[in-house]
């Protein structure tokens, strides 16, 4: 034994004394190209640059195709011996019109878009840098594929092909972010994410519940953060960034800083961000029905209207934010990997300013309606094992615990009681992830997953004169959401021209929960529920050559009911209150679409993807009875009763369209636009249009690149919404709407016009930045209750080290 352990370490000095190198540059500058995939699709091998553009290929030795990819660059197919013979130098062409890319998200393993049937795209860190998004929501909504709503500027709710909230998952390093109080309003979590500390985005659009489980009908969205890099020499690498930005509209000011220290075998990075920002200020020219020229101010005991000397400033709505986050990782050989990260994030209490803007007898509704600190933790352990053997060729374990922590706070205009509600939750992941390829045409991804939520809520009512609290209701249950699954999906390739994907997952789910009966009367102390789920998936890609590219998928999705749906109180809107409703099942949704993408002599790229879901057993808010009561007091106000049900039927088509030309001297052009309608079966019958199916929306670009200087010209866009065309539970939202002739909500149209430039002043320093919203248009993006920023001046500086 001792002799093979000797061997074992003289193999592995050898090992490393021939380890090579490659480096990747871009040909036009000879910068090097961070990031860049390296990836044999044979043996599944893969390896990405460095900082330095550097990349170790030594496993990749005697192997005939290793295929070379960027996002933004014309992808290389070479050999080993290829490689050798041109120094372990090669320079990357830029190319806007790629049809295949690397991906993660469509399997939590690293694939070519080509044997993926489901609609990925991915926002690049370059286009980051470009955009300078404020927040993680805004970098989905750079995409021009993802709808964003906000209720307050510390927020932000994508929807995807007429989903949104708990119906969408987010994934951070292929852990699953939803928790059991994800709700079906309009979500904030995905601004716990630092964009400066994302070198990866990808949204994969239709069901995900194969892979994914719970949650993921209308869509994944996957979010990779910085991984620690690897010395390749027998120097330590040291590279990073700082940043600072400043915009006007509501007088950001960030500062960034991350840090890359790696060795032979051991790599940390370390990043921390903090913004700060003020009240956003809206555009001049649009609805008046956007303004609240108002806030309200306590004095002297009293709730004062003030009035605003700038009416375009929407108070309350400033808010400040820090995120910390640092990895580990631990490299002892080729066949093992281990990473541990560290993720906090918290928020400072910030106002929900939709609900600033109700009224109640002519007067301001709320003195107060804040969130608290919005709190997110993450500790991430991965292990990542390559090995040849019967069982894998590729092992990965993920083990995580995240720790929430989220708070409501309200108090009426001129009353003394402040209502707080504060919910906890524990998050504990494991995830068993397999890889293994059987001959050269059938690859399997299979897995196991366990999923535990540790749910608390409490209440309390203080009186402001007094100062003294007491227990007030809880938002939820105390609660206990599990789930446990297995899945398994097979990758045939069926001849070089056309792959095969098919699908399972089975996941069970259980909830326990506990109700406290001191404030409201419920019929019931607890709920137990237990639901198993099947769901499929089967798909194709076509490539009948280099420009073609012809996907279709069938697949189905589930989500299960959690807390929230099962146990919250709250008022929906004025007049009504939900209560507990322990007798749900879980949705299903059954899902289609066509992509056909197609590259015209390498200058006209034409992309689109059309899609159906059917969504049965929906869980949707509908009247109730509580105690055979159909109304009940709530806060003072007789309040109409409803409840989370499986009551509907719902369904979703649309059609997602891109196109990108390649102009002379360094110009490009590209628009993406989207439609959507959805349906949804009421009470008596009739169908109403889905909440979270957006207007017509998208983005126009036009761009610029030469030497050290990259321009872009773009316009965002959004159609209207007639009162008509509303869902029946937005119509009664006069606060958030303009309103028409007849005084009734609607959603105007609306654009913006924006310019961004990027000039790279030296191998060391950046600075970007722009205008947006050119022509200060007062517009408010669909189902939003604040509007969006108006003119808006830019300026971002960023040091590379």
């Amino acid at each position: 034994m001792k002799y093979k352990f000797i061997l074992w370490l003289l193999l592995g000095f050898i090992t490393d004394s021939f380890a090579q190198t490659i480096t990747i540059k871009e040909a036009e500058s000879g910068e090097p190209i961070e990031l860049v995939t390296l990836n044999s699709p044979d043996s599944k091998i893969y390896a990405s640059t460095n900082a330095r553009g550097q990349a170790d290929i030594t496993a990749f030795k005697e192997l005939e195709q290793i295929e070379i990819r960027s996002l933004g660059y014309k992808t290389l197919v070479k050999s080993y011996a290829e490689l050798q013979a041109a120094g372990f130098t090669i320079l990357l062409e830029i190319s806007n019109l790629n049809l295949d890319e690397v991906v993660i998200s469509g399997s939590r393993w690293r694939q070519s878009s080509d044997e993926v049937p489901s609609k990925i795209i991915s926002i690049s860190p370059r286009e980051v840098a470009l955009q300078n998004p404020q927040t993680a929501a805004d970098l989905l909504s750079i995409s021009g594929k993802v709808f964003v709503q906000k209720s307050q500027q510390g927020g932000g709710s994508p929807m995807i092909r007429g989903f949104a909230t708990s119906r969408l998952l987010y994934s951070v390093d292929g852990v699953r972010m939803n928790t059991a109080i994800f709700r079906s309003g309009n979500l904030q979590n995905v601004i716990n994410l630092d964009p400066f500390a994302v070198e990866g985005t990808e949204v994969l659009f239709g069901p995900g519940s194969v892979i994914y489980g719970s949650d993921a009908i209308g869509g994944v969205m996957s979010f990779q953060t910085l991984t620690p890099r690897l010395s390749l020499t027998d120097s330590p690498l040291i590279t990073g960034k700082a940043n600072v930005r400043y915009s006007s509209a509501n007088n950001e000011k960030t500062g960034h800083f991350d840090l890359n220290l790696g060795f032979k075998k051991w790599a940390f990075v370390t990043s921390i961000t903090s913004w700060d920002y003020d009240h956003l200020r809206q555009g001049s020219h649009g609805p008046e029905d956007y303004i609240k020229d108002y806030y309200v101010q306590r004095q002297d005991s009293t709730d004062v209207v003030i009035t605003q000397d700038d009416k375009l400033l929407q108070i309350p709505s400033a808010y400040s934010q820090i995120n910390m986050m640092q990895k580990i990782r631990f490299q002892p050989n080729e066949g093992w990997d281990f990473q541990y990260g560290f993720h906090f994030s918290e928020t400072s209490p910030y106002g929900r300013y939709d609900r600033h803007n109700r009224v109640r007898n002519g007067t301001a509704r709320y003195a107060e309606w804040n969130y608290g600190p919005q709190i997110w933790m993450m500790n991430n352990l991965s292990i990542n094992h390559r090995a040849s053997n019967t069982v894998f060729d590729q092992m990965n374990l993920r083990l995580a615990h995240q720790w929430f922590e989220e708070s409501r706070i309200d108090r009426s205009f001129s009353k003394p009681d402040r209502s707080s509600q504060e919910e906890e939750v524990g998050a504990y992941s494991a995830n068993l992830d397999f890889i293994k390829a059987i001959g050269k045409k059938n690859t399997l991804f299979y897995g196991i997953e366990y999923v535990l939520n540790d749910v608390n809520s409490e209440g309390s009512l203080t009186d402001i004169s007094t100062e003294i609290s007491e227990p007030g209701p809880a938002r939820y249950p105390k609660s206990t959401w599990q789930s446990m699954a297995v899945y398994v999906t097979d990758e045939f390739k069926v001849t070089d021209d056309f792959t095969l994907s098919a699908g399972a997952r089975y996941n069970y789910v259980s909830l326990d929960s506990e109700f406290d009966t001191t404030f409201y009367p419920f019929p019931f102390t607890e709920a137990n529920l237990k639901n198993g789920a099947l769901t499929g998936s089967i798909g194709g890609v076509y490539r009948p050559d280099e420009t073609w590219v012809i996907s279709a998928n069938f697949g189905s999705a589930f989500r299960a009911p959690n807390v929230d749906d099962v146990g919250k109180v709250f008022d929906s809107e004025p007049g009504s209150v939900v209560v507990p409703n322990p007798d749900l099942k879980p949705e299903y949704a059954y899902n289609a679409d066509l992509g056909i993408a197609k590259v015209f002599n390498d200058v006209v790229k034409v992309d689109i993807t059309s899609y159906y879901t059917k969504l049965k057993d929906a869980l949707v808010r509908r009247d109730f009875k509580l105690n055979g009561q159909d109304s009940i007091m709530y806060q003072g106000e007789l309040s109409q009763v409803q409840a989370i049900q499986n009551a509907a039927v719902a369904q979703v088509y649309g059609l997602q369209a891109g196109v990108e030309v390649k102009l002379p001297k360094g110009f490009g052009f590209s628009t993406d636009v989207n439609f959507q309608k959805g349906e949804e079966e009421l009470d008596n019958g009739e169908t109403s249009p889905s909440r979270h199916a957006s207007p017509f929306f998208g983005v126009s670009r036009l761009n610029y690149k030469a030497n050290k200087l990259r321009m872009e010209l773009n316009v965002n866009y959004q159609g209207k919404y007639d009162f008509d065309d509303l869902p029946e539970g937005e119509k009664d939202k006069t606060e958030i709407y303009a309103l028409d002739e007849n005084g009734n909500p609607y959603a105007p149209a609306w654009y913006t016009l924006n310019f961004k430039a990027l000039y790279k002043l030296t191998n060391t320093f950046d600075v970007s930045g722009g205008i947006e919203n050119l022509t200060d248009q007062r517009y408010r993006p669909y189902s939003s209750g604040i509007s969006g920023a108006g003119r808006n001046f830019i300026l971002s500086l960023t040091a590379h080290f």
